[in-house]
C-alpha cells in the first residue's frame, strides 16, 4: 500500500492533500510520508513516528521483541527505511531538510535500541544468575577421570602383574567352578583329606553320576590346566577369586589368591628364593628385606616351606625391611612328583616350584587396612580413602603405589 501511495505522489495522481490523506487512512498507514503537506506538518509526522517507535522499544519485554521492533523500523522494508527511500524523489532543498530530520529520527531510534538491548541483556543475566546460583563455598569438583577410584584389590593385582611380568611370567586364568579332580585329586590330596569335606568347601549338588562340582578353594587348578595344555618350560602366575567356608576379621568366604608356577629341567629352590625375595622388595617398595624359610607341609609340594619376612611392629604400624620381628606371608615348595605325573609331565626330566599367597592379606599389610571384611563392604567413603586414581597405573619404572 505504501509503494502505491509513493507512486501516486510521484506521478501527481493525487488531486489534493486531502485526497492523499483519505487514501492513506483507507490503507491504515500509521504515518504520512515526507513531501506531503507543509514543512511543519512533515516535521510533526516524523516526530510522531519517532515517538511511536521509541514507545515500542521501551515496551519490548525481551530481545526477541526488540529485534522485531528494529526490523519494523530500520529493516529493509521498515518505516524509517521507507521514509529514507522517498528522499530521491524530492527537490534538493527538500531532500536536505527532510533528510536531516529523518536521519535524526533514525539515530534516535538506533540509540534507543542499543540502550534497551543493554538493559534487556542485564535483566536476562540477572535472571540467569538467580536461577543458576553457584555455591562458591563448595570444594572444586574433580574432573570426571578423577572422580572414580580403583579398588585396592584391583590395584594390588595390577602391581603383582607388573612385578612378575618384569621377570618373564605370563598370567593364566581359569574358571571359579571346578571339578573335584582338578581341585584336589591331581594336586595329590588324598581321599578323606579335611579340605574335601563339606565344612571346608562349597560343593554343588551331586550329578547323576555322583560327581560334584565345587567352588575352587585355591587357584592351583589353573596350574593343573596349564600343565595339561602346555609343554614345559612353564612360567606363570594365577591370580583370581577363591572360596572357603570361613568368616571372621581375617577370613572371608570369598577371597583372592595369587599362585606362581615354574616348570623346567633345571629349576630349583635357589631360583624360588630369588624370585620371592625380588618380589617382596618390589611389592613393599624397600631396598632390602630379610626372609626366613621354615619347613612345612602341603600335599602338592615336597619339600614344602613357609616364608616369613622381616618387619617391625610399632604403635599399631608394621614396617617391612627393618626391625627384629617376623611375619609369615606365603607358602611354597617344589612341585610334588605325583602332581607332575598326574598332569602328564615326567618328574625324572622336569621339576618345578610353586608358591601361593592371599592378595587380600598382602593388600592389608601394605596399605594399612585392619579388617578384611571392609574390602567387600562396598562403602564409597572407604573406597575414596583407600582407593587409587584410575589413571595411576602401577609400573616398576614409575612406582607401584606413587
Amino acid at each position: 500500500m505504501r509503494d502505491n501511495l509513493l507512486a501516486l505522489i510521484a506521478t501527481g495522481s493525487c488531486a489534493s492533500e486531502g485526497q492523499f490523506r483519505t487514501r492513506a487512512e483507507q490503507g491504515h498507514l500509521h504515518y504520512p510520508l515526507p513531501g506531503v503537506g507543509k514543512t511543519g506538518r512533515r516535521m510533526s509526522d516524523i516526530q510522531h513516528l519517532q515517538t511511536e517507535i521509541l514507545g515500542q522499544i521501551a515496551a519490548a519485554p525481551d530481545e526477541a521483541a526488540l529485534e522485531a521492533v528494529r526490523v519494523a523500523a530500520l529493516g529493509k522494508k521498515g518505516s524509517i527505511s521507507a521514509l529514507l527511500a522517498t528522499l530521491g524523489k524530492m527537490s534538493p532543498d527538500e531532500r536536505k531538510s527532510e533528510g536531516a530530520k529523518i536521519n535524526l529520527a533514525k539515530d534516535a531510534v538506533s540509540r534507543a535500541l542499543a540502550e534497551r538491548r543493554d538493559v534487556l541483556k542485564a535483566v536476562a543475566l540477572d535472571a540467569r544468575l538467580k536461577s543458576e546460583t553457584i555455591d562458591v563455598t563448595l570444594p572444586v569438583r574433580d574432573a570426571s577421570a578423577e572422580q572414580g577410584r580403583v579398588h585396592p584389590l584391583t590395584q594390588v593385582m595390577d602391581e603383582l602383574t607388573a612385578i612378575f611380568a618384569d621377570m618373564g611370567f605370563a598370567v593364566a586364568e581359569g574358571p571359579d567352578i571346578e571339578t573335584d579332580d582338578y581341585n584336589f585329586t591331581k594336586l595329590n590330596f588324598p581321599e578323606g583329606h579335611p579340605a574335601r569335606e563339606m565344612h571346608d568347601t562349597f560343593f554343588f549338588n551331586p550329578k547323576e553320576d555322583g560327581s560334584r562340582m565345587l567352588l575352587r578353594t585355591h587357584t592351583s587348578p589353573v596350574q593343573v590346566r596349564t600343565m595339561l595344555s602346555q609343554k614345559p618350560p612353564i612360567r606363570i602366575i594365577c591370580p583370581g577369586r577363591t572360596y572357603r567356608i570361613d568368616s571372621d576379621a581375617t577370613h572371608t568366604p570369598q577371597f583372592h589368591q595369587v599362585e606362581g608356577l615354574v616348570i623346567d629341567k633345571g629349576s630349583h629352590l635357589g631360583h624360588l628364593k630369588w624370585i620371592l625375595h625380588e618380589f617382596c622388595k618390589a611389592f613393599f617398595e624397600v631396598e632390602h628385606i630379610n626372609m626366613r624359610f621354615r619347613p612345612s607341609f602341603f600335599p602338592f609340594t615336597e619339600p614344602s616351606l613357609e616364608v616369613d619376612i622381616q618387619c617391625r611392629r610399632d604403635k599399631g604400624e608394621i614396617r617391612f625391611g627393618e626391625g627384629e620381628d617376623w611375619m609369615e606371608i606365603l607358602g611354597c615348595g617344589m612341585v610334588h612328583p605325583n602332581v607332575l605325573r598326574a598332569c602328564g609331565i615326567d618328574p625324572d626330566v622336569y621339576q618345578g616350584f610353586a608358591w601361593g599367597m592371599g592378595i587380600d592379606r598382602i593388600a592389608m599389610l601394605k596399605y594399612g587396612m585392619s579388617d578384611l571384611r571392609q574390602l567387600f563392604d562396598s562403602d564409597v567413603r572407604w573406597l575414596s580413602h583407600y582407593g587409587f586414581k584410575p589413571l595411576d597405573i602401577p609400573t616398576l619404572a614409575g612406582g607401584l603405589s606413587s
